[in-house]
């Protein structure tokens, strides 16, 4: 059992960041996790505690939210009150116990100080009990560098009397220009510790609510936007003046404050949104309880796309003053904080260092994280470009975003440059489109050139240099014949249209691989706690015995390239001798093809899905077998049977499902479902890259 205490002497030191970083690197090595606290603060409203809320959703733990807490701050004062405090303390450790028989680590989080002053001693108390490791973190925006070394060091001092391993020390939201004084006086501070010293800067954004934040915590009434709530608002600007002295006065992300009644603020701000020459707005706060003019509000209503504008009762000097109290928080939702938060931790904070204080992790398997995890990294490694046709897709320009931003891959967008612009600024996103790039297939100057070798390619089939010329248009055809050419390495396609309409372009064009005679697919199945391959659940109806075959041993292959050990079992309603019948019997000569053609290769079957994947049934029903009750790669027997079960799968247990990924073809092509999410948008581009690397 390993465990690691993340503990702070004060309130709003930024807990957050920093367990998301620590969940993600311990992630990548072990699969049963658990998040604990021992004192929350109460919730009338029976909301979750945001930070286990946060951690809970982000990483998909196993575990009930009433298992993640030991007492509400009321429950503990209670106990305070009557002098229970070794009650308390009992009732602590008896939860937390019950955590260390589920789970291969525990992340504790400290309370956030809602039974002062007796808090911190029973933070110290909990870490000596749980025999955990500590990581202290302090809050260094508001202080001065002695006046940080104090607090930790009078901190530090008090886990050390009580006998509490220290691993390591984070000044959090360190301001930029005193990031290398304050890590170099750290340094010097404690030097003589045997701990991990880390300095993260101060993030704008993280520190920024979002406007939905701002009117549920103003009681604001939301007048417009109310589809762009999640916006950040950097700064507070409080608009009393004209128009024309206003708008040099802007900051990038500001939330502007003015009475309701000052209709030219409110349009001109609209203007200021929708020019180049102004910075971003984040939205609008209508004090003193005045609305908008009717000819106002007519002028707005009749707008396809508004700023966020909400309206308090309070004058505008105590609205201010509300704002400055507000606290922003990471929601599991807040996408762009959680990668923030992960970049900084990964840039700032050795976590590799921390990890051996607190000692090796065992594994019981390889996480569907690591192997996510594993994707990026091996993206990122040697980058490709990836074409993204349908660019008028919101959830594809939302990926490309990230994708740009964390390097995964270099994206190529299809569509007219300027819409893909005017999208991109409509939705707030910061895609880099002088990296991304966008082409326009109609204005493409090879055009002709793409259409003659597609009429070279299809005229076989009675395919005219004037079809070949309108077939260009199709976005589709016109990224695959990119990939064909060299002009890209890889497309992924379908969020906005079929599977047929993405893949027959790459079967007329790419073609199949020397020695491939079926193009095939596989689902990478990120199940809880472990990686299997399904094929074929997408393009081959009715594979014959060697299509099966085929099948199998290049779903092996595929198995290998992303670092699963391939033990293939084909699969049938029964297992090994067991049954008979036309099905079985296409499946066991399936099997014998594909061990002959590849002796080195694990390769079993037929056999059942349980017998496949369950140790216990795989030993009972094919005793010595080395696949049954280990598979990795499950082949089914057909496309009916394949694609029920993957989407079964994925549905009852919660588990990703990353594919359809097209295997066979020379280049690499992928389809998308057309109820992709983002993330599966960003898996998918991920694959398509390492396929790349890998002709």
């Amino acid at each position: 059992m390993r465990s690691l205490y993340l503990t702070t002497p004060e309130s709003n030191a930024g807990k957050s960041l920093v367990a998301l970083g620590i969940l993600e690197t311990i992630s990548r090595t072990t699969q049963r996790i658990g998040v604990f606290c021992p004192v929350i603060e109460n919730n009338p409203s029976g909301d979750r505690n945001k930070n286990i809320d946060l951690l809970l959703t982000h990483f998909q733990l196993d575990i009930a939210y009433e298992d993640t807490y030991a007492l509400t701050t009321q429950a503990a004062n209670d106990l305070l009150a009557k002098r229970q405090y070794d009650d308390l303390l009992n009732t602590v450790i008896q939860k937390y116990r019950r955590l260390e028989e589920r789970y291969d680590f525990v992340l504790c989080l400290g309370s956030d100080y809602g039974l002062e002053p007796v808090e911190f001693n029973l933070n110290v108390e909990v870490a000596r009990s749980l025999d955990a490791h500590v990581l202290i973190l302090a809050n260094a925006f508001k202080v001065t560098i002695n006046e940080l070394i104090a607090t930790l060091n009078s901190t530090l001092e008090v886990f050390k009397a009580k006998g509490c391993p220290v691993v390591g020390i984070v000044a959090n939201r360190v301001r930029a220009e005193a990031m290398k004084e304050t890590g170099e006086a750290l340094q010097r501070a404690f030097k003589s510790e045997d701990i991990t010293i880390s300095t993260v800067p101060n993030d704008t954004l993280l520190a920024s609510p979002t406007i939905r934040e701002i009117a549920e915590q103003l009681n604001a009434d939301v007048l417009y936007g109310a589809d762009k709530m999640d916006r950040l608002a950097y700064h507070y600007m409080v608009i009393a003046m004209q128009m024309q002295n206003y708008l040099s006065r802007l900051k990038p992300n500001s939330l502007l404050v003015t009475p309701g009644d000052r209709g030219e603020i409110i349009l001109s701000a609209l203007q200021a949104q929708q020019s180049t020459n102004y910075p971003p707005i984040a939205g609008l706060v209508l004090a003193t309880g005045e609305q908008p003019a009717p000819t106002v509000k007519q002028l707005l209503d009749g707008l396809p796309s508004v700023l966020p504008i909400i309206a308090v009762e309070t004058e505008t000097y105590e609205t201010v003053t509300r704002l400055n109290t507000i606290r922003s928080h990471i929601l599991p939702d807040s996408l762009k904080k959680i990668e923030t938060s992960l970049k900084l931790f990964e840039e700032h904070i050795d976590m590799e260092a921390i990890l051996e204080h607190v000692g090796r992790i065992r594994s019981r398997g390889i996480p569907p994280k690591r192997f996510l995890y594993n994707l990026m990294q091996w993206a990122q490694a040697d980058r490709k470009r990836i074409i993204l046709p349908e660019s008028s897709d919101p959830r594809i320009l939302k990926a490309a975003e990230t994708i740009m931003e964390k390097k995964i891959a270099d994206i190529i967008l299809l569509g007219k440059v300027d819409e893909v612009k005017a999208n991109v600024n409509q939705m707030g996103l910061a895609l880099d489109l002088h990296k991304a790039a966008i082409i326009d297939p109609v204005a493409f100057p090879d055009l002709e050139d793409y259409a003659h070798t597609l009429y070279t390619l299809r005229k076989h089939k009675g395919l005219t240099e004037e079809r070949a010329l309108e077939t260009m248009h199709d976005i589709s055809y016109f990224g695959t014949m990119m990939v064909y050419k060299g002009d890209a390495d890889g497309m992924v396609s379908g969020a906005q249209h079929t599977t047929a309409h993405t893949i027959r372009p790459a079967f007329q064009i790419v073609k199949t691989k020397p020695g491939i005679s079926v193009v095939s697919s596989v689902f990478f199945m990120c199940l809880e706690d472990r990686v299997l391959i399904y094929g074929d659940c997408a393009v081959v109806p009715k594979p014959t015995a060697e299509e099966l075959a085929e099948i199998a041993i290049t779903s092996a292959e595929t198995a290998k390239a992303f670092g699963i050990f391939p033990r293939v079992a084909l699969l049938s309603y029964s297992s090994g001798t067991s049954g008979s019948g036309e099905e079985v019997e296409r499946v066991r000569k399936a099997t014998k093809i594909a061990q002959e053609r590849r002796p080195d290769l694990l390769i079993e079957g037929p056999i059942q899905y349980d017998a496949a994947v369950d140790e216990e049934v795989g030993h009972s029903k094919m005793p010595g077998s080395k696949v049954a009750g280990r598979a990795t790669v499950l082949i089914f027997p057909d496309l009916n049977t394949g694609n029920n079960t993957y989407k079964a799968v994925q549905r009852e247990t919660g588990a990703i499902a990353i594919g359809p990924v097209l295997q066979g073809l020379n280049k690499p092509v992928n389809d998308l479902s057309r109820g992709c999410t983002v993330e599966d948008i960003i898996n998918t581009v991920a694959i398509t890259a390492i396929q790349a690397q890998h002709p």
